[in-house]
């Protein structure tokens, strides 16, 4: 009972000294990216004439997708300044001289790290995502003043232009290419004049050039007339960048938005690999909660017996920031499907985490 006790006490004892780091630079983070945006965005919105409310909207809309990106490094930075200052003032010392192993020491913060990764897969799943679209329409449409001309419903790109209805399956943003399109044109009552449906379209030299194209018209007698093109340019007055605006983009969706719509582009026979990377790495990022405390524990204790406190939170940081660049590029790698998509998502995981496992029992030895 005592020994439970006094185990508890320790674990709040830690705990407090935990949130105490995490709270300061979660808030300093925040306040540091608040700051950056604000400079970033302030010519944008004096030249258009924006009001306080739609200024003090869009950075408060901002906040949700700013705690996606601050928590990991929170967790991180927490982490090695909590153990290297109980080990600076000798108090890991003490734990062990009272038999307590390093791996029942870090055992809260563990816990907690664990519950906060759940948290930000929720967090990401249903706030990240609406808050990106809300600061997206407050800077198009109530500071830019662009007109509302599409959207993505159903998992797929509608886009209305001058007396005429675009409907695409799939936009790839990178290479500008549009899969599975249907153009409807119409009359000035709105009814249909003609209709292209066309497998896909690439923008080049400046025009967009069909492929497996049907075109639709009707004759005076109001019949159809078909019309087949293994390729052909066609003439339409939206550029890439208009369609951009309505691509909805990996970090405007949930994970069980981006599951349903590659099923969705998967079944209609389109390629979705590059969306499964990203379907495996909204499942494999949470992850990284737990990761930056593994990696954070060995190098902050190194200041027991080196000394070098600073030098420990400055190497924990570099390589806690190194499993960004890692993550990156094995992403990069399985959408160019140099990679498969589950290895590229869990490859940083991996590498990071048997690393920092491999340092944790070392130091504790």
């Amino acid at each position: 009972m005592q020994e439970d006790q006094r185990l508890n006490l320790l674990d709040k004892y830690i705990l407090k000294e935990f949130f105490r780091f995490f709270i300061i630079t979660f808030l300093a983070f925040i306040a540091l990216f608040l700051i950056v945006d604000f400079f970033e965005r302030i010519r944008m919105f004096l030249s258009h004439n924006a009001t306080m409310i739609q200024m003090a909207s869009y950075f408060l809309f901002s906040i949700p997708m700013i705690i996606s990106y601050v928590l990991p490094p929170t967790i991180l930075l927490a982490t090695l300044m909590t153990f290297s200052s109980l080990s600076k003032f000798s108090e890991v010392t003490a734990m062990k001289a009272n038999g307590i192993n390093l791996y029942r020491m870090t055992l809260p913060v563990l816990i907690f790290a664990s519950v906060t990764a759940v948290f930000y897969f929720c967090f990401t799943e249903m706030i990240t995502p609406a808050s990106v679209q809300k600061t997206t329409y407050i800077k198009n449409v109530e500071v830019k003043k662009q007109k509302a001309t599409g959207s993505f419903k159903q998992n797929e790109i509608w886009y209305h232009g001058d007396k005429v209805i675009y409907n695409f399956k799939m936009f790839d943003i990178e290479k500008n290419i549009l899969q599975g399109i249907m153009i409807n044109y119409l009359n000035n009552d709105f009814t249909l004049m003609s209709r292209i449906d066309a497998q896909s379209a690439e923008w080049k030299n400046n025009r967009w050039v069909f492929h497996n194209l049907l075109s639709t018209h009707f004759d005076d007698n109001h019949h159809p007339v078909l019309e087949w093109s293994e390729e052909k340019m066609v003439n339409i007055p939206e550029k890439p960048d208009d369609f951009k605006v309505m691509q909805k983009d990996v970090e405007k969706m949930g994970f069980f938005e981006l599951r349903k719509y590659v099923r969705k582009i998967q079944s209609e026979g389109y390629d979705a690999k590059k969306y499964v990377v990203d379907l495996h790495g909204k499942i494999a990022f949470p992850f990284v909660m737990l990761i930056m405390v593994f990696i954070a524990i060995p190098f902050s204790l190194r200041s027991e017996r080196s000394g070098g406190v600073m030098q420990s939170i400055g190497i924990g940081i570099f390589i806690g920031f190194s499993y960004w660049i890692v993550h990156a590029f094995c992403m990069s790698l399985g959408k160019s499907e140099m990679l498969p998509a589950f290895l590229a998502a869990w490859a940083a995981n991996i590498l990071f985490g048997a690393a920092a496992a491999l340092f944790l029992y070392k130091v504790n030895t």
